[in-house]
């Protein structure tokens, strides 16, 4: 065979390698033209969820007659889903119905908690159940509940009762993490451990942790020892240590007041504290009432308290103990709407000895649904820092700094960020496909 020859065979080879996926695609795409009257599911009621919590592949194949849709102006129905914890270590969530369109006016608000040791398939059956529940009113005034089916699968009662808490609300959290990593110049051990007692109820919050960390790096290398000329190995230990106990006890007063009593011991070796107590009493005004706390807040709080500080190196301001009244204001903004969420948070503190030893921060996230398909986030923080009394005397060496072993000086921090999300296309995405990778997610990384 010529080269001639061999070079069209080749070329027609190479055509038919490019028209075959195309033509793969065309039939696939004819396909899905077929379906896209099930795709859309045109009878059904078109949802838009609000839920950053919410397992969304999981609902789309539980709830097959729902139009999920990306815009909320698409929608006919718009679900807000917000968590908070529970004081058994669970968490509730709270589901808020709106109906636009056709179903203009129609609202309803539900609510699930989960417990501390349920599994993330617990919690996400529990929680779908709960919107399906809440749905039913919107689904049944369209032609497709005629294919959908309600059962009780719990056991009737003659009556409720009640049941008796042994543990009269207090829930026990203990947990420990040893760590450790090892090459061939390097070690590093690590030590977590954390104790916490917790008991919550509409008039009390008892909250009490105990926190240790340790954490060691072992550097080796090796050198030439200058007189024999033989090569030694050289270790240097990395240590940084510290434990904390803290305890905050809170008493409802009303709807819009709490009084409060916060408890603090530690010891760092970063922050150069052999010992700290702090005892501060405080007191708390919500301008909203507690009750709409999981859509919208504007807490006031204020503490003022004693505070006792034993160091373990002398500071720069040459002491080696202090006993000090420290007064902190905080004041934070929450909200969850349908156009996005809002939390901004200031806090301002200083010692009564001396106003100059004081700081102020300012942090704030921001997320706002601009228009169909975009989103805009927003964070950022900003610190002015002037209390940093229990600093250390002295330099710091390199090693000190590149393992933060201890507190650096500064009077000032900077962060932030900003993104931005498009998405365009069709307004329904039903369709769950988990090959290679998540229901719309992608292979690559």
């Amino acid at each position: 065979m010529t080269k001639r020859k061999l070079s069209i065979a080749a070329g027609k080879v190479i055509i038919a390698w490019l028209i075959l996926p195309l033509f793969f695609t065309a039939l696939v795409s004819a396909q899905d033209d077929v379906s896209d009257a099930d795709t859309t599911r045109k009878n059904a009621i078109r949802l838009f969820m609000d839920c950053q919590s919410c397992d969304m592949n999981y609902m789309r194949e539980e709830m097959p007659y729902i139009n999920y849709v990306r815009d909320v102006r698409e929608a006919q129905v718009y679900l807000q889903v917000t968590r908070q914890s529970t004081g058994s270590g669970g968490s509730e969530y709270t589901l808020f119905y709106s109906g636009q369109e056709n179903f203009e006016g129609i609202k309803d608000t539900l609510t699930y908690s989960s417990s501390p040791d349920d599994t993330q398939d617990i919690t996400r059956t529990g929680l779908t159940n709960t919107i399906a529940a809440g749905l039913m009113r919107y689904v049944a005034k369209t032609p497709i509940i005629r294919n959908v089916s309600i059962r009780y699968e719990g056991e009737t009662q003659e009556e409720h009762e009640q049941v008796a808490d042994k543990w009269n609300f207090w829930v026990f959290d203990l947990e420990t993490e040893p760590e450790f990593s090892l090459e061939k110049s390097e070690r590093e051990y690590s030590w977590s451990n954390r104790i916490s007692a917790n008991r919550v109820t509409p008039e009390w919050k008892l909250q009490n942790n105990f926190n240790h960390s340790f954490n060691m790096n072992i550097f080796i290398r090796e050198k030439k020892d200058e007189e024999t000329g033989d090569t030694v190995e050289v270790r240097t230990e990395a240590i940084r240590k510290s434990w904390s106990f803290n305890s905050l006890t809170v008493k409802s007063i009303a709807d819009h007041w709490s009084v409060g009593l916060i408890a603090r011991t530690s010891s760092s070796t970063y922050s150069n504290l052999n010992l700290k107590i702090g005892l501060q009493p405080a007191i708390e005004y919500n301008i909203f009432p507690y009750t709409q706390s999981n859509q919208r807040q504007l807490v006031i709080r204020y503490s003022l308290g004693f505070i006792y500080n034993n160091y373990v190196d002398s500071t720069v301001y040459d002491q080696v103990e202090e006993k000090l009244i420290e007064q902190v204001l905080d004041i934070s903004l929450d909200v969850e709407q349908r156009w996005g969420s809002v939390n901004i948070s200031l806090g301002a503190s200083n010692y009564l000895h001396d106003f100059r030893k004081n700081s102020v921060e300012l942090d704030g996230y921001i997320r706002i649904r601009l228009f169909k398909g975009l989103s805009l986030n927003v964070n950022g923080g900003v610190a002015l820092i002037h209390n940093q009394i229990e600093l250390a005397k002295g330099g710091r060496s390199e090693q000190e700094i590149y393992l933060r072993l201890k507190e650096l000086e500064t009077n000032f921090r900077y962060d932030g960020g900003v993104g931005i999300s498009y998405t365009f296309g069709s307004i329904y995405n039903n369709i769950v496909n988990p090959r290679f990778g998540g229901g719309g997610g992608s292979y690559y990384h």
